[in-house]
């Protein structure tokens, strides 16, 4: 709550513009894993939900859209696997707090599409929580990343969060990597017939750029070969 104040304070005396324009939105991070919610940010699930409704109640009072995240959907390095059932009362509580959308973040990578399968068909047929109301979060740390993508797609989901040349990680869980490369979301929903507006061209420069910037391998796969290609023969992608 502090951290909105001070923003809100700060965008009302500072930008001369309203709030909302200078944000559109604020996210909330929640989690479906006790084990996990205790080690991020030092609370039940519960109580996390509890502190997060005054903030979401003030930055709709700000014309400031909110979203919602839930971590550690299929499993946790803490409490193992996660329950689609908790999965699902955290969803409902985040959209219950006025989230317009909340993100079903595989956290650590381990899920597959038998498990994505059935916590999206639990949500969505079980629970009645529609489609869109839902976006995916999926890590790459076990390659499983785009068909776990490919099912959330078949059951109705068309929100799906992703990194540039797959940058990040989850400093928890071991050998976790980073979001689903952009360029590869890209390539594989323009290749099912996907409208993404996004231009292939640009998006791989840039996760070619901030590669190097950073000193580490391009984890995208797409994003790799086609600049391998671009090098060899000095063509565009």
């Amino acid at each position: 709550m502090k951290g909105l104040a001070d923003f809100i304070n700060y965008s009302t005396s500072n930008t001369g513009v309203s709030v909302s324009e200078h944000a559109s939105e604020i996210a909330i991070f929640g989690s479906a894993s006790e084990g996990f919610s205790q080690k991020n940010i030092n609370c039940s699930i519960a109580e996390s939900l509890e502190r997060f409704r005054p903030v979401a109640r003030r930055a709709l009072e700000n014309g400031i859209r909110v979203r919602g995240y839930v971590s550690m959907i299929i499993g946790c390095p803490y409490d193992g696997p996660t329950s689609p059932m908790k999965v699902a009362e955290v969803v409902e509580g985040l959209l219950d707090l006025g989230c317009y959308e909340v993100s079903l973040g595989d956290t650590n990578g381990v899920g597959t599409p038998g498990t994505i399968g059935t916590l999206v068909n639990y949500l969505i047929k079980d629970r009645g929580i529609t489609a869109e109301k839902l976006a995916a979060h999926f890590h790459d740390t076990y390659g499983q990343a785009i068909v776990n993508c490919l099912v959330a797609l078949e059951a109705g989901i068309r929100t799906f969060d992703s990194s540039v040349a797959g940058l990040g990680g989850c400093p928890y869980s071991k050998g976790a990597t980073g979001n689903v490369a952009t360029e590869d979301l890209v390539y594989f929903l323009e290749g099912t017939g996907v409208k993404t507006n996004v231009d292939m061209d640009k998006i791989v420069e840039i996760g070619d750029w901030i590669s190097k910037q950073l000193g580490r391998r391009n984890e995208s796969k797409v994003g790799t070969a086609l600049m391998a290609r671009r090098r060899s023969d000095g063509s565009r992608l």
